[in-house]
């Protein structure tokens, strides 16, 4: 009997060590990465601060706080930051909105295609890709929340080295490659050259992000988002699986320096919880606009995306109470019978 209360204590003690370990991972990962606890010149940890404190985007728009019984919204903006100087905000390269219902559990992805033509507070008309370069995130933020008429609540933003880190600390990606990839990046002494072959692989994170970058042929950012969402929900469901909640602090700790987010220690554990819930294999996705409602324009000389703003709205409406189908794409837009708008010219 002394024998067994002895190994009892002794598995409730190795219990305890290892909560204690993954929850003291945990609050350091997100005290490092949150927007709000960043000091001033920098995140104390020391790395990076994406978002320079100048950033005119402070009187722009203030998110709406989660109260945890509504859906919530996250923006996920991925940059190019290679080649950027002190205080220079990032180029956005992907536009992603991952949304969640936490009463059905349901999550969408989305793509928003970075040519389209929207108004950005403040700012006039422009492509939606260039609200982070003008206004930081929470410009962003505000631009897609009139856009797409729903409230934005936080942001999460990394770049290459961030994705590279998050595909290799989970050990990688299985993927089926639809076609052979071939680009020759001369930026970085082609360090971003992208180089796949047709078929089942294994991509770590350089081949990952060489996969999710590609948009070299027809159908140019139409394919790229739609792969971007199909890699995506496979990282979710590859995060889900036991092995990665083992690995969990290791991960953490791998990415901790890329990332960049408003969301509080508190707001993470909330959406840990409901994100484990919303199984990876659920995922709606969709590409945003959808197809049937784009418009191409040329404005200024430059190739861009339209959509009727009244009409998308009541397109996501839709198709977050289940009357409408989500639209995978890809699908190259409809020329536009008045091509020529006056408007501000695209950067």
């Amino acid at each position: 009997m002394k024998i067994f209360k002895r190994t009892m204590l002794l598995i409730v003690m190795l219990l305890l060590v290892v909560a204690g370990y993954y929850s003291y991972a945990f609050y350091s990962f997100a005290n490092n990465i949150s927007h709000n606890s960043d000091s001033a010149n920098g995140k104390g940890n020391g790395s990076t601060t994406f978002i320079p404190n100048n950033a005119k985007d402070a009187d722009k728009y203030t998110p709406p706080k989660w109260e945890s019984k509504q859906r919530v919204n996250i923006l996920l903006l991925g940059g190019d930051s290679r080649g950027m100087v002190k205080n220079e905000l990032p180029r956005s390269d992907s536009i992603m909105l991952a949304s969640i219902d936490p009463v059905t559990k349901k999550a969408h992805l989305f793509s928003i295609l970075r040519d389209t033509y929207v108004k950005i507070p403040g700012e006039g008309e422009d492509r939606i890709n260039t609200a982070i370069t003008t206004g930081g995130p929470n410009l962003a933020m505000k631009t897609v929340s009139d856009l797409l008429g729903i409230p934005v609540q936080y942001y999460v933003y990394t770049d290459f080295k961030g994705f590279i880190a998050l595909i290799d600390a989970v050990g990688g990606i299985d993927i089926d490659v639809e076609k052979d990839m071939k680009y020759s990046d001369s930026e970085d002494d082609h360090v971003y050259d992208i180089n796949l072959k047709k078929g089942q692989q294994h991509l770590d994170g350089k081949t990952a992000l060489q996969y999710v970058r590609f948009r070299h042929d027809a159908l140019s950012d139409f394919s790229r988002t739609e792969r971007q969402r199909k890699f995506l929900t496979a990282v979710a469901a590859k995060m889900q699986s036991t092995s990665s909640l083992i690995k969990l602090p290791r991960i953490l700790n791998a990415i901790d320096p890329y990332i960049d987010t408003n969301l509080s220690v508190t707001d993470m554990l909330k959406l840990g919880s409901l994100g484990y819930e919303a199984k990876a294999d659920g995922i709606v996705t969709s590409q945003l606009p959808p197809s049937d409602l784009l418009m191409e324009k040329t404005i200024r000389g430059a190739s861009v995306i339209t959509a009727d703003k009244v009409k998308l709205q009541k397109y996501m409406k839709d198709l977050f109470a289940g009357t409408a189908e989500a639209d995978s794409g890809p699908t190259k837009p409809s020329p536009s019978p008045t091509p020529k708008v006056a408007a501000k010219t695209v950067k």
